[in-house]
């Protein structure tokens, strides 16, 4: 039996210690936000926060979570559902394409934010360098963190290519 917290809820769950969070958030918790990409951490997809860090959850077991805690996409608003910053700036800035990686994304630029409220151009390349969309988007994705930030005003409408 594996105990810890997720999106800020007591919970455990009977699993193999090696299985990766990905399985357990997904079949185990029916938390279905967090997808599956490449299942070897390269795409960031599956990423989510464990006691506040963006991990890949597809290759983390989720023996690392013992006692900590696990924030999920479904866990970024807040608990009365409002939008976070980062999903209103992905919302206005109208990022998601296919929409796949788009979790993932968000994960990382929450987590970004978070250590760095005030980013750079250059901060954000490093920050989300590991998170791949495959649609091409990472103009759009720039742009609504520095909307989260405060760095820019949102666009709103305006389709950003």
């Amino acid at each position: 039996m594996v105990k810890f917290t997720i999106n800020g809820k007591a919970a455990s769950v009977e699993a193999d210690p090696a299985m990766p969070i990905l399985w357990v958030v997904r079949e185990k918790l029916g938390l279905t936000g967090t997808k599956f990409g490449c299942g070897v951490a390269q795409c960031g997809a599956c990423t989510v926060h464990l006691d506040g860090q963006p991990v890949r959850s597809c290759s983390t077991p989720i023996a690392e979570a013992e006692g900590k805690a696990i924030t999920t996409i479904e866990g970024v608003a807040g608990p009365d559902g409002e939008l976070s910053k980062v999903q209103q700036a992905w919302v206005s800035e109208q990022v998601p394409q296919c929409g796949y990686c788009q979790s993932g994304q968000i994960m990382a630029a929450t987590a970004l934010l978070r250590d760095n409220p005030q980013p750079s151009d250059a901060d954000i390349d490093t920050a989300m360098a590991g998170n791949i969309c495959r649609c091409g988007t990472y103009v759009r994705i720039r742009a609504a963190i520095k909307v989260a930030a405060g760095l820019e005003p949102a666009k709103g409408a305006e389709l950003r290519s």
